[in-house]
């Protein structure tokens, strides 16, 4: 079982480290103290579980929880919060452990996900655990070369599908990211984000336009002058969710 450790703080990650050196099928494939590390070594690494703090400076464990691409690890989410919890098991995660965390509870931990059945398609309980209106994501991983970087929401002007990729395009730059535009649309707020068509998802707060076209479908102008398509079917949708 190769382990990557996340965590911002450095004692934290010690004390998983020594701990895990006590389970004999447990490796330490690496550590990472930022969310962006932690897709950078997941991406290079390809663990089989990840221990994940929740609260990072820049973006949460949720956030990258979420931006993993498949095959996913098992996630283990950790925190120092104790009002995390009952939303944990909710979320389903394999499990979840508070600091300080003791041997016993990271072997009960671990003992779960050696459990979890062979062939068994974990990206199922990590799309549960990332799919909640709770946690609606505020930023996002982006990939920039062999990079990922944190883009905030409002930055964002929308999200577009592009030949089985992700497109983020922004005020200022233009990214490329790993979840599906699907998989978007399942975390977004509705009440910030709307797909106006198979192609597109768009943040509400960058549309400065709307126009109406024959045959009941649109367009939508954007704060950077673009305008993109709306289709038939989601046009009255559209009108109601900017109303």
């Amino acid at each position: 079982m190769r382990v990557l450790i996340v965590d911002d703080e450095a004692p934290a990650r010690a004390r998983l480290r020594q701990m895990l050196a006590s389970q004999p099928d447990a490796e330490i494939a690496g550590e990472a103290e930022t969310g962006v590390q932690a897709m950078e070594l997941a991406a290079a690494l390809h663990p089989d579980l990840i221990l994940l703090d929740i609260q990072m400076p820049g973006c949460t464990g949720i956030d990258v929880a979420a931006c993993l691409p498949p095959p996913r690890p098992h996630i283990i989410f950790c925190t120092a919060f104790d009002q995390y919890a009952v939303d944990a098991f909710e979320l389903r995660a394999v499990d979840y452990l508070l600091k300080p965390i003791t041997r016993a509870r990271l072997a009960q931990a671990l003992d779960r996900v050696r459990a979890f059945p062979p062939g068994e398609d974990r990206d199922q309980a990590l799309d549960l655990a990332t799919r909640q209106p709770r946690f609606p994501p505020s930023r996002f991983l982006a990939r920039s070369g062999s990079r990922y970087l944190v883009v905030g929401e409002s930055q964002v002007l929308y999200f577009a599908s592009e030949e089985g990729l992700t497109r983020l395009v922004g005020d200022t730059a233009q990214y490329w990211m790993d979840p599906t535009l699907n998989d978007l649309e399942k975390r977004l707020d509705p009440a910030r984000f709307f797909r106006i068509s198979r192609h597109a998802l768009v943040n509400l707060n960058a549309v400065t336009e709307v126009f109406p076209l024959p045959g009941g479908s649109g367009e939508v102008a954007l704060k950077n002058g673009q305008r993109l398509e709306v289709s038939r079917r989601r046009f009255r949708d559209l009108l109601a969710a900017l109303a």
